[in-house]
């Protein structure tokens, strides 16, 4: 069934509310814009539609930004513990150990992360 969304700049018609959906987590439709199926004649708000009030929209700023700073700070880290792995002093290859252990903490967190994140590809 098609929907019909009704924004400030106009109206847009979608093939299916998974499309829908997919505009909403983008960001291309707002909680405040009205939906309605094509052959209905009532509007409802897009937050109101439970479908879209469970999408999560994608975020924006630092959030957005979180994992990419995690996965930099993942790389320096491996690469000062890869460096004191080569030490001469035992004292500091030890370090190198555990900053290894740390940055893999570190990258197991961030793939798990990523893996709960719903999928964008149709």
């Amino acid at each position: 069934m098609r929907y019909v969304v009704r924004t400030t700049e106009g109206e847009l018609t979608y093939p299916s509310l998974l499309d829908v959906e997919k505009a909403y987590v983008q960001g291309l439709v707002d909680p405040e814009d009205e939906v309605r199926e094509e052959t209905a004649s009532t509007w409802r708000k897009a937050g109101s539609l439970p479908t879209l009030a469970q999408a999560r929209r994608t975020s924006a700023g630092v959030a957005a930004r979180g994992q990419a700073l995690m996965v930099m700070g993942v790389v320096l880290l491996g690469g000062l513990a890869l460096s004191l792995l080569f030490r001469d002093s035992w004292n500091l290859r030890l370090m190198g150990i555990v900053l290894a252990l740390v940055a893999s903490f570190m990258l197991t967190r961030v793939t798990f992360r990523a893996f709960k994140r719903p999928s964008s590809g149709g």
